[in-house]
């Protein structure tokens, strides 16, 4: 197991901290969708910022999960990484 996996295990084993992490899961992997498309892509945010044309900043905050990003935000950054989007919407467990 990796050091971040060991981590975030130990991390979602507190009964608040897995309450906070269900309630923003969303925008956490919404995050992790982005930068994982950006690390494929060799890119840093300075360079999608420049194909996005906003900031290093901005980027940064749609990486950041701590906010749902538009779906045109989500649809520039995509293409600043050269991906698709693909949207999967499932019922409720």
């Amino acid at each position: 197991m990796t050091d971040y996996q060991s981590f975030r295990k130990k991390l979602l084993s507190d009964p608040q901290v897995l309450k906070e992490y269900e309630d923003h899961k969303a925008e956490y992997e919404i995050a992790r969708a982005l930068i994982k498309a950006r690390l494929a892509s060799k890119m840093t945010q300075e360079d999608v910022a420049a194909r996005m044309h906003t900031s290093q900043a901005q980027v940064a905050r749609l990486e950041s999960g701590h906010h749902f990003p538009s779906i045109h935000s989500i649809y520039k950054y995509a293409q600043a990484v050269n991906r698709k989007i693909s949207l999967c919407i499932t019922p409720l467990r």
